[in-house]
């Protein structure tokens, strides 16, 4: 399989994270195939909505079709990816135009979503589950 930029192309960076999951997404002007960690996004993503929700920031932006990205994840699982690769779209947007800020604001895209796993307490099962009490 051939390198997707072999040849010097201006890029703009953008780092997304969620979870424990990192996306690095280098936004390139002009069409070309969309990429995961060198793989077809249909390789990965098979369902309509991660495919739809992946792109919102392009449509929010009405900037379908005038990019391409190429995107590397690490860390959690697909939908942590999913939404690392989400902000980090939306944060190249902002990179290569910082209008398109208030709009991708508005739509909860630039965000990062702080919800973590609660860390394992001593003592107990979880975070926050405790052994079965016994009264005698």
């Amino acid at each position: 399989m051939a390198k997707n930029n072999t040849k010097k192309e201006k890029y703009y960076y953008a780092l997304g994270r969620r979870k424990t999951a990192v996306a690095t997404i280098r936004l390139y002007e002009g069409k070309g195939e969309d990429t995961i960690n060198e793989k077809p996004i249909k390789s990965i993503y098979t369902s309509k909505t991660e495919i739809s929700d992946l792109y919102k920031p392009f449509r929010v932006t009405d900037t379908k079709g005038e990019f391409h990205f190429t995107a590397k994840t690490s860390g959690g699982g697909k939908q942590g990816q999913l939404g690392a690769m989400i902000l980090g779209i939306a944060r190249a947007l902002v990179e290569y135009a910082p209008e398109f800020k208030s709009k991708l604001k508005e739509k909860d895209l630039l965000t990062r979503d702080p919800r973590m796993v609660e860390r394992k307490k001593a003592g107990l099962r979880k975070a926050r589950k405790a052994p079965q009490y016994s009264k005698r």
